[in-house]
């Protein structure tokens, strides 16, 4: 299957690469000085990026547990390292699709010797600093709503970050029902993993969460089998406290094996954040 692609200028700063499911945000800078033609350079890298990936479609359409030979392409094979690397092997590895390319574009840039890279990809963010520099990430408590909540600012301890965001109502189906999860990881890849899996995790028996078989949504979803969330009633505080309790177990155990930095929880006014990253992140106001 092909795609249209775009390439779209949108400020003195910003490119905008679009191909299929893809909407990739890209902003770089060497110093202070925006680099709009690497930009444009990495746009095109990113297409080529999704079309390696989609030939092996059918290989990451199964449960990362049951893949014995890998794929020959570099990213497939990331996608499957990091979905196996946060403990979930049934998940899929397209759970890592939108991280693991805006990595690729992100070390693409960033291989330019550029001091400051951002690449986001329909929220799936991947950020690599140079020395002394530092970036401010915007966390939103609804995953379809723009109104941020918490702030992430980040430094150059690591010269690669991961800010990534799953939930009911984004791209891609849940089996939970936060509102939001937003992860820190040393990267996309493995936090757009790790979001999928804890968002996953955010749930409880109640009446008024109706799932579907995804297959019902979607014939050609990855998810054939499972039962996904489609819309929650209202719930009471403790079922919602109890829900996101269970996310964060899941994002507390993976700071302890330190596959993630932290990650925070939304499901509604009910808000979870690991002690982990209490120090890098605040309320906005």
């Amino acid at each position: 299957m092909s795609y249209e692609q775009s390439i779209t200028r949108l400020d003195e700063e910003t490119i905008l690469a679009e191909c299929g499911p893809m909407r990739l945000s890209i902003r770089a800078w060497q110093n202070s000085r925006p680099q709009i033609t690497l930009c444009r350079q990495a746009a095109q890298a990113s297409f080529a990026y999704l079309k390696g990936v989609a030939k092996h479609k059918t290989v990451l359409g199964n449960v990362a547990g049951n893949i014995k030979a890998l794929p020959q392409n570099d990213l497939a094979q990331r996608m499957i390292e990091s979905v196996r690397a946060i403990g979930d092997i049934d998940l899929t590895p397209m759970a890592a699709v939108a991280g693991t390319i805006a990595d690729a574009v992100a070390d693409w840039l960033f291989g330019r010797r550029l001091t400051k890279v951002v690449v986001d990809n329909g929220g799936d963010i991947a950020i690599r600093l140079a020395a002394g520099q530092t970036a401010t990430v915007g966390i939103r408590p609804q995953i379809n709503r723009l109104d941020i909540s918490h702030i992430a600012r980040l430094d150059d301890c690591r010269s690669s970050w991961g800010v990534t965001t799953s939930g009911l109502g984004g791209r891609s189906f849940t089996r939970g029902i936060a509102s939001a999860v937003t992860v820190i990881a040393e990267n996309a890849s493995i936090a757009d993993a790790a979001a999928t899996s804890i968002a996953n995790a955010c749930i409880v028996e109640d009446s008024s969460i109706i799932q579907l078989p995804a297959e019902q949504l979607d014939p050609n979803t990855d998810l054939q089998g499972v039962n996904v969330t489609v819309d929650v009633g209202e719930l009471s505080s403790g079922k919602k406290v109890q829900a996101v309790k269970m996310a964060l177990s899941k994002a507390d155990a993976l700071c302890r094996q330190e596959r993630i930095a932290g990650a925070l929880i939304a499901l509604e006014d009910v808000l979870g954040i690991t002690e982990s990253i209490k120090e890098i992140v605040a309320p906005s106001n």
